[in-house]
């Protein structure tokens, strides 16, 4: 009989262990499907953005603007994020109105890139400690993915377009007595 637990504890040791091996590697492509779709996301976002400066700026006439987001939209992969910080850099230049619905969309577009570059920021960063701990790194589990790579662009720091719409004035408010 002592033989016996000697066994059932190699056989829970051997599940418990091997669940966890399976439970990480889970994890590991879990974090690295969710970083690659956070970059696709991303890559989305900054086309819509130099879709739409590309509009604003036929409109609003301004070549410079119309160049960088033409660049933008035409990058190879390794020209990418210098291409997106000059139209940021564009942009932030352009007087853009809120009260023009195609400004309106720009602005908004670029807010969601600002978003989708901070998740995407998290899955990368995720996926890279995935990636580091040292169980995953002995046994080989994450290289069938690409390591991720962070897209560093500098965030748009465009108008509010709600900028020029009066907003209505708040009661003043008493100061709270001490009871």
């Amino acid at each position: 009989m002592p033989g016996m637990w000697w066994v059932l504890g190699v056989v829970a040791l051997v599940a418990l262990l091997s669940a966890y091996l399976g439970w990480t590697a889970h994890r590991v492509e879990r974090v690295h499907v969710r970083a690659q779709s956070a970059e696709r996301a991303l890559d989305a976002h900054l086309l819509r953005r130099a879709a739409a400066a590309a509009v604003v700026a036929e409109q609003q006439e301004n070549t410079e603007l119309y160049a960088a987001a033409r660049l933008a939209l035409d990058a190879d992969p390794d020209e990418r994020e210098s291409a997106e910080n000059d139209l940021t850099r564009q942009l932030r230049a352009a007087p853009l109105r809120g009260a023009d619905p195609d400004a309106r969309q720009l602005i908004a577009t670029s807010r969601r890139v600002v978003l989708a570059r901070q998740v995407h920021t998290d899955q990368v960063r995720d996926a890279l400690i995935a990636r580091h701990r040292l169980v995953v790194r002995a046994l080989g589990m994450a290289r069938r993915y690409p390591q991720p790579q962070y897209f560093d662009i500098e965030d748009p720091g465009l108008p509010d377009p709600s900028i020029g719409v009066p907003q209505p004035a708040s009661p003043p408010t008493a100061p709270l007595e001490a009871v």
